[in-house]
């Protein structure tokens, strides 16, 4: 069973993290041959206040 975790910085609509969703799913069962039943994605949004970029926050990047 294949499992799939994704990390984003927060602040997308739902509307895209399911689009994401589907369309890894959709890419991991065609890539390995398993059945989409089997895919589990799992999508973990990082408040932009812990996401790191060149030693500053992305929040005080304004990112």
């Amino acid at each position: 069973m294949p499992l799939i975790q994704i990390q984003i910085m927060e602040g997308r609509p739902p509307e895209k993290i399911n689009a994401l969703i589907k369309n890894v799913t959709n890419t991991v069962s065609e890539s390995l041959d398993a059945p989409k039943e089997n895919v589990r994605v799992i999508v973990t949004e990082v408040p932009k206040t812990h996401w790191g970029i060149g030693g500053e926050s992305a929040k005080d990047l304004g990112r």
